[in-house]
């Protein structure tokens, strides 16, 4: 059973100028995540950019390049097209698509989503975080009747996709066109690998905690 891991890079980005190649203590972004899936169990691991710089990475690191279509790098393109070409071009079982925005993912949390996604139970797995608050949606409430109010302790969690790992069955892709099946599996991950790199704040963020927790790309 063949489990593949698919990096899509984009070399130029639009909200965050070139912040896939920003410096953070003196290290690339994408090195943060791409170093530690050489210690994940994936079969393969593939890397899809239009950059030259990501190219040598990857030729370097022994991994697979696809080189990233023209229509796949414009800002309309979701994550679902991408899966769905990759599939089209690489034969596996099981599909993983990881991000490299999201750099703290730990080792061990990749491990045990592969280990989820294997076990047959799930079509699909992602990593997610549970908020406890209270969250209203178009004017109504959509977690708790403010007429009767809980106590904060007894909170119904709203689900965030922390939008780093999606793994999903070849069958479950295939049947659905989506990177998430029917049945899937919600990952808790920690806040730390929450993060999702968007804006100058998140990195700021970032930048600060690398320098006070993470020694290196590998560090978690």
């Amino acid at each position: 059973m063949v489990t593949v891991a698919i990096v899509p890079i984009k070399k130029f980005s639009e909200r965050v100028t070139g912040k896939n190649f920003r410096l953070i203590n003196n290290i690339p972004l994408y090195r943060y995540l791409l170093d530690k899936l050489k210690l994940c169990n994936f079969d393969k691991i593939y890397i899809d950019s239009d950059s030259e710089e990501i190219k040598r990475y990857a030729e370097n690191n022994k991994f697979e390049f696809i080189q990233r279509k023209s229509e796949l790098a414009k800002n309309n393109a979701s994550g679902n097209d991408l899966i769905n070409y990759h599939s089209s071009i690489i034969k596996a079982d099981y599909y993983f698509q990881i991000f490299i925005t999201s750099p703290l993912l730990r080792v061990e949390t990749i491990n045990k989503c592969i280990e989820i996604l294997h076990t047959k139970n799930w079509d699909s797995v992602l990593t997610s975080k549970s908020i406890y608050t209270w969250f209203w949606f178009e004017g109504r409430p959509i977690n708790y009747d403010p007429h009767n109010l809980p106590r904060s302790q007894d909170a119904k969690p709203v689900v965030m996709e922390t939008t780093g790992l999606y793994g999903i069955t070849r069958q479950a892709l295939l049947e659905n066109k989506s990177r998430i099946g029917n049945s899937p599996y919600f990952y808790e991950v920690t806040d730390a690998e929450a993060i999702d790199l968007d804006n100058e704040f998140d990195f700021n963020f970032f930048e600060f905690y690398v320098q006070n927790n993470v020694s290196g790309p590998n560090g978690s």
